[in-house]
């Protein structure tokens, strides 16, 4: 597989799975397009792999495969690189596949992603702390304080925000730009617990602080509808003053990045104000917004309209 193979690769896997960012995601010129997917492409492959459901598998892992897994991706990312077959040339990330010193590669994902790390200041990094997130995951971790659980959503959320920032670039301050785009992050991951809180109670997790279903008196086997409507608008204000934080990272950006970053953040916005709105209806089915809608998003935001 050629370069130019590896990243389309890589975008069949986000427009296929990242339904939600792919909105945004296209609204960007082709090199960071490319970028961002492959970003995407990756995180989605250790999500997989917490999750127990790679390609192939006809059966969920066990837990010490899982963890196993993980431990490989890890290390896949400290390895980048380090293959001199790996490096197809001086700076293909505007022309895939046009260098013709590149080399063929039998992980497109991982080809592409090497590929991208060369041409983007991104910090590779932070896919650790991904994978510390989804190892948290498989050991079925709960969290007592909406300190822990911020710092959950650090690592499973603000780590890709960060990983986004370095492919959109900033010409303001960086280290200002990184906080703002973490921000953001854990304001999705804080609208994604919301609207999972029913499957990930099914499957045995629970995000939500153990303090907040205390204050709330919630018992999430049979929740007081009364009582769960507070705790859902208690934690969607939180998320929202989240969201109020990352969107100051938008000025900060060049305007078609601006436009991917306001169309994947106000996706999750209109859906945030949808399970205000309803509370009631995450304990029976998961809420979504339409394309239709996702598409009215994208276009405003393409238009410089946030929020």
């Amino acid at each position: 597989m050629d370069l130019t193979e590896a990243y389309r690769e890589c975008e069949r896997i986000t427009w296929t799975q990242a339904r939600n960012f792919a909105y945004g995601i296209r609204l960007l010129p082709p090199a960071k397009r490319r970028g961002l997917a492959v970003i995407y492409a990756f995180a989605r492959r250790i999500d997989d792999i917490g999750d127990g459901t790679l390609p192939g598998q006809k059966t969920t892992m066990p837990a010490d495969q899982k963890i196993a897994e993980l431990e490989k991706a890890r290390q896949a990312v400290l390895n980048l690189g380090d293959n001199p077959g790996d490096n197809p040339g001086d700076n293909p990330g505007d022309n895939p596949g046009d260098n013709p010193g590149e080399q063929s590669h039998d992980d497109p994902v991982l080809y592409a992603l090497a590929d991208t790390a060369r041409n983007f200041p991104v910090p590779i990094e932070a896919f650790g702390e991904l994978i510390d997130g989804c190892v948290a995951d498989v050991r079925g971790t709960h969290y007592e304080t909406f300190e822990d659980l911020h710092h959950y959503c650090r690592c499973v959320a603000g780590s890709i925000g960060r990983l986004s920032l370095g492919i959109f670039g900033t010409r303001q301050d960086p280290q200002e730009a990184a906080r703002l785009a973490d921000s953001l992050g854990v304001a999705l991951q804080l609208t994604n617990i919301l609207r999972d809180i029913r499957e990930d109670h099914q499957n045995g997790r629970v995000y939500l602080p153990a303090e907040d279903l205390a204050k709330f008196d919630i018992d999430l086997d049979a929740p007081s509808p009364s009582q769960f409507a507070r705790l859902v608008e208690f934690e969607a204000g939180r998320a929202r003053d989240w969201y109020a934080t990352g969107w100051r990272l938008l000025p900060m950006l060049d305007r078609r990045s601006a436009a991917c970053t306001g169309a994947m953040a106000g996706i999750y916005r209109q859906l945030l104000e949808r399970i205000a709105a309803e509370p009631g209806e995450v304990l029976r089915r998961r809420m979504s917004l339409s394309a239709g809608e996702k598409a009215i998003v994208a276009l405003k935001a393409l238009a410089g309209r946030f929020g």
